[in-house]
């Protein structure tokens, strides 16, 4: 169990796609304009880490390692593929909203290396926990950032969450502060680099906070002995 908490604390902290690594930053800026876009891009690429993830771990024993990357790759664009037809088949307006970014979740080197660093180096269930786990990570950055510029920028969280998502999602629809006028820079490109900035700057100082802390706890424990 310790090595799983591992695993789903390095995926939604510590070795976070966004904040702990700063890869996918080219979706992550082009879609937050709203907490909705941010939720449906994430949970699409999520479905297709952890499918990966699955797939490449119950295949590793049958597939040559001088072939292990274009097969990976292979299993990624058939996943994400199936992912944009279905999106486009039940999901259609969230499909235009997010538009060129889902084919693009092929070329997100996050999925393909953890594909490669884990997935085809440990068993299934542990390959599914590190897909979920890194898959969230990512989603919960991507909301936050887009719940963050949509309430800065125009009041309102999660708007047209029924339409994009579905009428089950109709609950999420709020608005935040009445009779706003809102703050168009931060919707724009500019104010997702300021919002991630600052996001960036809170994972760091945390972090520091918690190793001098263990720190000091190594002090104590030190003295005690």
């Amino acid at each position: 169990m310790s090595n799983y908490r591992t695993i789903i604390s390095q995926g939604m902290w510590n070795n976070n796609i966004v904040i702990g690594q700063s890869l996918a930053l080219c979706p992550l800026l082009a879609v937050t304009s709203s907490a909705t876009n941010g939720l449906g891009l994430g949970l699409a690429t999520t479905a297709v880490m952890v499918a990966a993830n699955v797939l490449v771990s119950m295949a590793k024993v049958i597939i040559s390692k001088a072939v292990r990357i274009p097969v990976n790759i292979i299993i990624i664009a058939t996943l994400v593929t199936m992912i944009d037809a279905i999106l486009n088949a039940w999901l259609h307006p969230l499909h235009k909203v997010l538009g060129l970014f889902i084919p693009l979740i092929v070329t997100n080197c996050a999925i393909l290396g953890r594909v490669e660093s884990f997935a085809s180096r440990n068993p299934v269930l542990p390959s599914c926990v590190d897909g979920l786990s890194m898959g969230l990570g990512f989603t919960w950055v991507l909301v936050a950032l887009g719940g963050l510029r949509e309430v800065i920028g125009s009041g309102t969280l999660f708007s047209n969450a029924s339409l994009l998502l579905g009428e089950h999602f109709a609950f999420l629809e709020m608005t935040v502060i009445p009779d706003y006028r809102g703050v168009l820079l931060v919707i724009l490109p500019p104010g997702g680099f300021l919002i991630l900035g600052v996001m960036l700057g809170i994972k760091q100082k945390l972090t520091l906070m918690d190793k001098e802390r263990q720190r000091a706890d190594d002090v104590v424990a030190g003295g005690n002995v």
